[in-house]
């Protein structure tokens, strides 16, 4: 994974200060890209410990379009928790969020206190169904754009299978028209399939506009890999090179620390990501489970842990 700690590095040597919309502050770069050939390894880094399994969770999740975290919590996956927390902090009528601090130990306890409840109840529970949706976020995008029953992962395959040299096979999870409507608005905002026909292979460039360096590219990097490898099954080909095009890229202030202890660690052999699965359409793709897959070789360093900027 030299090349996402080669990002790292740059930002932390060449970066620019600046506020940003959570407060927190940020050192970046405008304007990244790494490549990563998917051929013989899988790119998951080895520098922290990264949970494989909640990445794959939340793809299948954006893959089968849900966009209520309900799907997320039964399958022990966090990673959205605190946005939907925090609008109902800030939002209902049950308490006052001016009690309730961000990250303070009260918050926390809150919000393991909302989880188990969560965790309780069925998906069409009133409260699940208002307090734990994020709104028309990623995959209500990619599976039903502005909510006209646009299919663009459907069309993208199609168009993979059928007419694999045209230029336009685009899937976007950016619709201004609906931003107002989600919790948070995409930060990888729209990816490009293209088939290498004389090869056999499936390459797909990610644009991502917003990029926290440290907590989530290192899941993004294997979210997508992973698509590329579950789309190029399905299609006859052979998983090729995902290009990782970073807008924004930057550096929590409250994660330099972190990113310092990632950077003195020697990377480690890179693992292989095995499907387990015969599968052969879309909709064996929606059905998959973490289960359902094999991580071979995976061997890392620690985890590191940081605050998510909400």
């Amino acid at each position: 994974m030299k090349q996402y700690l080669e990002l790292l590095r740059d930002i932390k040597e060449n970066w620019i200060w600046k506020d940003d919309r959570t407060g927190t502050w940020v050192r970046g770069i405008f304007g990244m890209q790494a490549k990563y050939d998917l051929a013989d390894w899988f790119p998951l880094v080895t520098t922290k410990k990264t949970f494989l399994r909640i990445i794959i969770v939340e793809l299948i999740w954006l893959i089968r379009w849900e966009t209520n975290i309900k799907y997320l919590v039964d399958r022990n996956c966090h990673i959205w928790d605190e946005w939907p927390f925090q609008n109902w902090l800030d939002n209902s009528w049950d308490v006052n969020s001016k009690d309730y601090p961000m990250y303070s130990d009260k918050w926390m306890d809150l919000k393991k206190e909302f989880i188990n409840r969560i965790l309780e109840w069925n998906k069409d529970d009133e409260f699940v169904v208002k307090w734990w949706e994020l709104g028309p976020v990623y995959g209500h995008q990619w599976r039903n754009f502005n909510s006209e029953g646009v299919d663009q992962i459907k069309n993208a395959i199609e168009q993979i299978q059928n007419n694999p040299t045209n230029r336009r096979i685009i899937v976007s999870a950016w619709n201004p028209a609906q931003i107002e409507e989600m919790l948070l608005p995409p930060c990888h905002a729209f990816f490009q399939f293209n088939v290498d026909t004389t090869n056999k292979k499936l390459n797909v460039q990610l644009y991502q506009r917003s990029a926290d360096m440290f907590l989530w590219v290192p899941f993004n990097i294997a979210s997508y890999s992973t698509l590329l490898m579950l789309i190029a099954k399905i299609s006859w080909l052979k998983p090729g090179i995902f290009t990782h095009t970073l807008w924004d890229a930057h550096i929590y202030n409250n994660h330099v620390d972190q990113v310092e202890l990632q950077l003195s660690r020697d990377p480690m052999k890179l693992s292989e990501l095995k499907i387990l699965k015969n599968i052969k359409t879309l909709e064996d793709i929606e059905k998959l489970e973490w289960e359902d897959f094999e991580l071979v070789w995976y061997e890392s360093h620690g985890s590191i842990k940081a605050p998510v900027a909400v």
